[in-house]
């Protein structure tokens, strides 16, 4: 069986056109309402990028202050270190006091002392030792004039300590260089000089030191000098250096 249409033929053109028209107007739609969406989260994007860019350049600036006192303390520093390493060059690593302590321990009553000196000397080669000796610096409790003597030494040295005094015999004299010899403060004890000599004790307790005239004198002169209250003593000196160094 045939079917017949008797809708007319514009009017099935006309519901087309309207069925596509309403798909057309809904796809149109959708796609303003998702231009719509991505315009608001491309704002959001920008307003926060914004925020971002502020917050970097704050930071940028707040880093650039720090890199600035970064670089000062760094300068700082570099110049400390420049003076730590002046100071240990010329730092004289001896302890005065302790060895002043450690030589008045060895000496005893019938020793006095006249004079002890530091005297820092450079390291020399063994080869030039004999050839070549550089005393700068003297360490003593009064003025020096160290521009008289050139400039002090720096870096590695060594302190060489001369002791000079009146010992009541030459026996307290060897006994001293051998209590010297066992201290853990020095090495290389020589004995530069040691000779007798007489003191003359007066009524107000003073001393006074006379020449060495032990070969001139006759042992009756001996006698009476003592007899009249002259004291032999004997005049020394001793050389020796500071044990804190090891030479390698």
């Amino acid at each position: 069986m045939k079917e017949i249409d008797f809708l007319p033929e514009w009017y099935k053109s006309g519901r087309r056109r309207q069925i596509s028209y309403r798909t057309q107007y809904t796809i149109l739609g959708g796609i303003f309402v998702a231009m719509m969406v991505w315009n608001f989260i491309t704002s959001y994007s920008i307003s926060k990028a914004k925020a971002q860019v502020v917050q970097m350049a704050t930071k940028q600036t707040q880093a650039e202050k720090v890199s600035a006192k970064l670089a000062e303390l760094i300068n700082e520093m570099n110049t400390f270190h420049k003076r730590e390493a002046l100071v240990e060059r010329i730092d004289s690593r001896i302890n005065v006091t302790g060895v002043l302590a450690e030589i008045s321990y060895l000496i005893d009553e019938r020793i006095v002392l006249s004079k002890i000196e530091l005297i820092s000397e450079k390291f020399v080669d063994r080869q030039d030792k004999e050839s070549f000796r550089q005393v700068a610096g003297v360490v003593r409790a009064v003025q020096s004039d160290f521009a008289a003597r050139g400039e002090l030494p720096i870096g590695d040295v060594r302190f060489k300590v001369l002791i000079t005094g009146v010992a009541a015999d030459a026996s307290d004299v060897a006994a001293l260089i051998c209590k010297l010899e066992n201290s853990p403060y020095f090495c290389q004890v020589v004995l530069s000089y040691s000779r007798n000599t007489y003191i003359e004790a007066r009524n107000s307790g003073t001393l006074r030191l006379q020449k060495d005239q032990s070969q001139e004198l006759s042992d009756t002169r001996r006698d009476n000098r003592k007899f009249e209250g002259n004291i032999r003593v004997s005049n020394f000196e001793i050389n020796c250096y500071l044990a804190n160094y090891r030479e390698q």
